[in-house]
């Protein structure tokens, strides 16, 4: 009796990072929406690299200049987030012999030919027949995750009263900065929020400064808030699970896009202005009614859940059936 046609074996896959969190947890969230199983490996590519990415694609150029191994066997899937890490995701393509399917996430400012799935954010230019557009950003954090980790965190909620809010808080970057002013409005609208009879569940990120932790911690005193500062288990995803509303600060489309994907009402702080690509993300938000602006005030609304991930899981599981590296 002839044998039947073996199916493909579970494609080896990777996910390089250069161990930026959000970064790491957008490639994640692809990987388990495709239903892969990747190994992570932390990359360190060199400072040439990460300039040029365009230069992982020339021969004796490493993928990284540390980190963890880059060696045989080469996986048949990459999946690598934002331009540091392009150019050695190129460069890993190359060693594999041009076999390895490159999925990558954010725009690289390269010719999006050298991937075979461009996964980019509506506000960056970027288009072609490999280019998947999504608003916001992709994140590992299914109904299911999000329902343990509310039974998890459900007793710290025990009492507190309704609407519980919780509020995710970031902090300064390159293009945005945390002033102690911008701060101290920002926790006056918190007080303000409290004081209409609300709970708040505080979470800070690893972005928080000192000085930020200490005034929220402070100006909340006495109010009926829990404020986590960094101090043992991370309650964010059991916050955010719990929460009958957010409010997140604008500075980060990580924290906005899981904000938004639990179709609970979402209000953006603007801690300070945004400019450039995150005004025209923030914008996009608004303009869709995923979002509205935080002034102190919460009032209940829905709107549809913004969540790409499985739209962007199944769209790369496809083209990798299609490819022959997965069965039907």
């Amino acid at each position: 009796m002839p044998s039947s046609p073996s199916e493909p074996e579970q494609p080896i896959t990777w996910i390089l990072t250069d161990g930026t969190v959000g970064m790491r947890i957008q490639c994640l969230g692809l990987a388990k929406a495709a239903g892969l199983t990747p190994i992570v490996k932390r990359v360190h590519p060199s400072l040439l690299l990460r300039a040029l990415p365009v230069l992982g694609s020339l021969p004796g150029v490493p993928a990284t200049a540390g980190g963890d191994p880059i060696a045989p066997p080469w996986p048949d899937v990459v999946i690598s987030c934002g331009r540091r890490t392009a150019g050695a995701a190129l460069a890993v393509k190359r060693l594999s012999g041009q076999r390895a399917f490159l999925a990558h996430i954010q725009d690289p400012r390269l010719d999006p030919r050298r991937f075979d799935l461009l996964v980019v954010p509506e506000h960056d230019p970027t288009r072609g027949p490999n280019v998947v557009t999504t608003l916001g950003a992709l994140n590992p954090h299914d109904p299911e995750i999000l329902a343990d980790a509310a039974r998890h965190w459900e007793p710290e909620a025990a009492g507190m009263p309704r609407p519980l809010v919780a509020v995710m808080v970031g902090g300064s970057n390159k293009r945005y900065d945390f002033s102690a002013d911008a701060v101290a409005r920002f926790v006056d609208r918190l007080r303000a929020v409290a004081d209409s009879g609300a709970g708040l569940l505080v979470v800070t990120s690893r972005r928080t400064d000192a000085a930020t932790r200490a005034a929220l911690r402070d100006g909340l005193a006495g109010r009926k808030a829990q404020v986590w500062t960094g101090d043992g288990e991370n309650p964010y995803l059991g916050f955010l699970a719990l929460a009958d509303a957010l409010v997140v600060t604008s500075d980060s489309v990580n924290m906005a896009s899981e904000a938004c994907a639990t179709g609970k009402p979402v209000y953006i702080a603007t801690v300070e202005p945004e400019s450039g690509r995150l005004a025209a993300f923030h914008a996009r938000l608004r303009a869709a009614g995923h979002t509205r602006a935080f002034d102190g005030r919460i009032d209940h609304w829905t709107h549809p859940c913004l969540d790409e991930t499985p739209r962007v899981g199944q769209t790369l599981r496809q083209r990798l059936i299609d490819a022959g590296l997965l069965a039907a």
